[in-house]
């Protein structure tokens, strides 16, 4: 697994010979020299037939906003439930599309909603560790106003801080955002502490749930990541 994969080269970063690293993971020797001497851990793109449901909301999600804006004013168990939702489009708007297409978008504004949980703020940084977040920006491009989501890369003890803007925020624009600043910079962060919200990995509790990708990623760059929702 990824994770194997991962552990493997955090010690063998950290000098441990290849038998100790075998025995520590419990792993054939071989099995060590081949993720050790793995080069590139980029995927190979896949190609992904066009999803005409992620249409089907066109002229919808207006209505949906206003719908959960008066639910703030409601009771928590009177609020709108994506099934609810999907059932008022299909009865008042005569919506055709899909009803994961509703609880996708449902969930993504919900989650946009949420206030700020009870946290901390970190008063320590060591050298290396660095903050990963996105925030937003409009950019005049070709004479049209956009969009942009810039992934911001802060080392806290330096106060140093890099931007890489993007359309989105998925896994991939996170892998070449930092991608990118590591090789502006000259090296890679020893850990990097994320958002919940940054599309690549998230922490409930003690579970994480981390993309494939960003596995990868820091396989392949012996770095690490922890994720909170301050």
């Amino acid at each position: 697994t990824m994770t194997v994969v991962e552990r493997i080269r955090a010690l063998d970063a950290q000098g441990m010979p290849a038998t100790q690293i075998a025995t520590r993971v419990g792993v054939h020797r071989d099995t060590v020299a081949k993720y050790t001497g793995i080069d590139n851990f980029s995927p190979r793109p896949l190609r992904k037939p066009f999803n005409a449901g992620t249409q089907a909301l066109a002229g919808l999600t207006g209505i949906i906003d206003g719908w959960l804006d008066d639910d703030t004013h409601r009771p928590r168990k009177q609020r709108h439930t994506a099934q609810r939702i999907y059932d008022r489009l299909v009865d008042e708007h005569g919506y055709t599309g899909s009803y994961k297409t509703v609880q996708r978008f449902v969930k993504l504004r919900k989650q946009a909603a949420q206030g700020p949980t009870d946290g901390y703020s970190e008063l320590v940084w060591p050298a290396g560790q660095a903050q990963v977040d996105f925030g937003q920006a409009t950019a005049v491009i070709a004479g049209v106003t956009t969009l942009l989501h810039l992934l911001v890369v802060t080392f806290p003890q330096s106060n140093m801080r890099y931007v890489q803007s993007f359309l989105g925020e998925t896994a991939e624009c996170v892998c070449q955002g930092l991608r990118t600043i590591c090789e502006h910079i000259g090296g890679v962060p020893t850990m990097m502490v994320f958002d919940n919200a940054t599309g690549i990995g998230r922490r409930h509790r003690d579970d994480i749930t981390e993309s494939r990708l960003f596995a990868a990623f820091k396989a392949h760059y012996r770095t690490s990541a922890r994720y909170c929702n301050p």
